[in-house]
């Protein structure tokens, strides 16, 4: 099974338009699931496992494995291992896939967290633009705020990724597509002040990302958690932030404001619109708000002609 594993990962590697975060992650879930089976001694042969005898039995067991995992972990597993026995399939390595027929828990549909106008405003402006670190900050801020990019694309900006004369952004989105973003002229402004000031943070090796840490690398995105995390507690609020609830914000917002799903979805740069009714939220004030004015027969329409 480890020749098999090394093909897998020079295929991933080579043919899949994946991220290097879920690349690891397919990769070490089939290491796992190569250790529960020989530890747990099933569908082995001369002691190590035998893809062609693995079936949903011995898959079912291994997602049952740790009984704590939530059913977004257990689908993250499953996609995974649908992934190894789809590659083996098509090598012809086994005559029929065994993950086509495993189920799992149905997901939850957990509405994710997002901020209301002011709130969001209160926290861009939370950095303090005294000295680089300030000006960073916030220019990544309102960078996430004004395009809705994932904390990924972020970190993987460069400074030639920034046109500010042509006020937009180009983005490096899933699966290695394009795409194209507006810039808010409080972005703008945001990192003209960053990229005069960014030269502090460069060493004598230049690093084409945008945002620096202090040793002069790229920012990862997990210090850009960390730091939202600061801002967030510095705001006084008292709940949990993600860099993707800014995601959220930055589509709720625009269609709260009227732009139509199709548009919003382009921004995000979501394959499917399904995808992008996901990201979006609506309060019932709201939705009332629009129902009486657009609803020939709505209640304030109905008191103003009685």
């Amino acid at each position: 099974m480890d020749q098999l594993i090394r093909r897998y990962e020079e295929y991933l590697y080579g043919e899949r338009a994946f991220s290097p975060h879920t690349l690891r992650n397919y990769l070490r879930e089939i290491r796992d699931l190569q250790r529960f089976l020989t530890e747990g001694g099933l569908c082995l042969r001369d002691g190590v496992p035998d893809v062609q005898r693995i079936d949903r039995y011995a898959l079912r067991r291994y997602l049952a494995w740790n009984p704590d995992l939530e059913p977004s972990s257990i689908e993250r597993k499953r996609a995974a291992l649908r992934s190894f026995f789809g590659f083996l399939l098509r090598e012809k390595i086994i005559q029929s896939n065994p993950t086509e027929t495993l189920v799992t828990p149905k997901r939850k549909k957990k509405q994710p967290d997002f901020l209301g106008p002011d709130e969001i405003v209160a926290l861009i402006e939370t950095p303090k633009t005294g000295d680089v670190f300030g000006k960073r900050d916030r220019a990544w801020l309102e960078l996430l705020y004004a395009t809705g990019m994932r904390v990924g694309e972020l970190v993987s900006l460069n400074v030639s990724n920034v046109e500010l004369l042509e006020e937009s952004v180009r983005i490096m989105g899933k699966g290695r597509k394009e795409r194209v973003a507006p810039l808010t002229s409080k972005a703008i402004e945001a990192l003209r002040g960053y990229l005069a000031a960014r030269r502090e943070l460069m060493k004598p090796v230049g690093e084409d990302a945008i945002f620096l840490n202090y040793k002069g690398g790229r920012l990862t995105a997990r210090s850009v958690a960390r730091l939202l995390n600061k801002y967030v507690i510095q705001c006084g609020m008292m709940r949990h932030i993600s860099p993707h609830a800014i995601r959220h914000t930055f589509a709720t917002h625009l269609l709260e404001m009227g732009a139509d799903l199709r548009s919003i979805q382009e921004l995000l740069g979501h394959e499917s619109l399904s995808t992008t009714q996901r990201y979006t939220h609506l309060n019932l004030d709201y939705l009332k708000a629009v129902y009486d004015k657009a609803h020939p027969r709505a209640k304030q329409d109905f008191q103003r002609n009685s």
